[in-house]
């Protein structure tokens, strides 16, 4: 599903598409979900795919296109003591704080994904210094969640590459020659090759859950943190809320962003982990707000001159979707409106972001 068309073109295809992709992951992941599960313990590994892109918004421009693939471990209570873990793990979590506390659980989650984003015009080959300019990363990730039943702290290191190494135009044309769209053609201006690092930190607080009845609840998620390295430097908050049937014990809503990963059951009451198949249904919203000291896709590399555009210090996102829990399985639709990222964008962009995850 990477970027492959504008919607003023193509709206019909793309909501037909979305379709047929949304009943194929329930056919995918229905069957097997049928008859009544086995215990699923909850130490349960999950693993989440989270793909994102702007024609559900009916754009074909800036953050263009997104994929990241997650595994997050089962719940370990002496992480550095796990016989699960890959020996190169230990070292670095022992580094980090708030580890190994008697009231904490901890999941281990590793990562990888790219992004890649374009300029409103992809049909011409020249620099368009007045947009925003091409750039992909794709990366690795291997982050500690510390959490209780009312907060998660994540902890995330990220390394990649960003430039033409990453690739990124060449996932995005060789989709578009596969699907029969035009290639886009200004690749080859793109932000410069340069290895990347970030260090991020964010915190997720359950600040309230109602049981209303019949097994309807709701909540309210608050969330802050903060990012550090060359690909991005900023701060963070904002919150979610969430009503239904068979609400999940988890963290809500992953999109990518750094400290993702919180979708995962958080604890034994989740229904993914109930012996029986469950069913859910729930409706969410949330906001954040983002100030932004660096910014790697508009500000160009770090140590050369490089393509950029003047970027704005305060973004913010506002979004609502909606869920499904079948079995052990969560599907979710995220559409997200978010504000201008630099001087000269003309509007807002919106977007989608479709969420997998399956615990097992």
């Amino acid at each position: 599903m990477l970027e492959c068309f504008s919607a003023r073109s193509h709206a019909k295809r793309g909501a037909a598409g979305f379709a047929t992709c949304l009943a194929l992951c329930l056919l995918i992941v229905a069957p097997a979900r049928a008859e009544e599960a086995a215990a699923r313990p909850a130490t349960a590994s999950t693993l989440i795919l989270i793909e994102e892109n702007d024609f559900f918004g009916g754009t074909d421009e800036h953050y263009t296109n997104g994929i990241k693939l997650s595994w997050v471990s089962g719940d370990l209570l002496r992480y550095a003591q796990d016989e699960r873990l890959p020996d190169f793990v230990l070292p670095y979590l022992r580094l980090l704080p708030f580890v190994n506390e008697a009231d904490q659980q901890y999941n281990v989650a590793l990562s990888a994904g790219q992004n890649m984003y374009t300029p409103g015009d992809t049909g011409v080959t020249y620099s368009q210094p007045e947009d925003r300019p091409y750039a992909g990363f794709t990366y690795v990730a291997l982050a500690l969640h510390a959490k209780t039943a009312r907060q998660l702290d994540s902890f995330e290191t990220t390394l990649g590459i960003v430039g033409p190494s990453a690739r990124a135009g060449e996932t995005q044309n060789d989709y578009h020659t596969l699907m029969g769209f035009k290639r886009a053609k200004g690749w080859k201006n793109q932000v410069h090759d340069e290895p990347g690092l970030m260090l991020s930190w964010q915190r997720t607080l359950r600040a309230a859950r109602v049981d209303i009845g019949r097994d309807v609840a709701w909540d309210l998620l608050p969330r802050f943190g903060a990012t550090a390295g060359n690909v991005l430097t900023q701060a963070s908050a904002g919150m979610e809320t969430r009503f239904g049937l068979n609400l999940p014990w988890d963290f809500g809503t992953s999109l990518i962003s750094p400290g993702g990963g919180v979708s995962a059951p958080a604890d034994a009451e989740d229904p993914r982990l109930r012996r029986e198949t469950s069913f859910g249904l729930h409706l969410f919203a949330g906001a954040e707000a983002r100030a932004v000291a660096r910014n790697i896709f508009l500000d160009g590399n770090t140590w050369e001159k490089s393509p950029s555009v003047p970027k704005k210090t305060f973004v913010a996102d506002l979004s609502a979707g909606v869920g499904l829990v079948l079995g052990a399985t969560k599907l979710t639709y995220t559409h997200v409106y978010r504000t201008e990222e630099f001087y000269g964008q003309k509007s807002p962009q919106m977007f989608g972001s479709v969420s997998l995850s399956v615990t097992f």
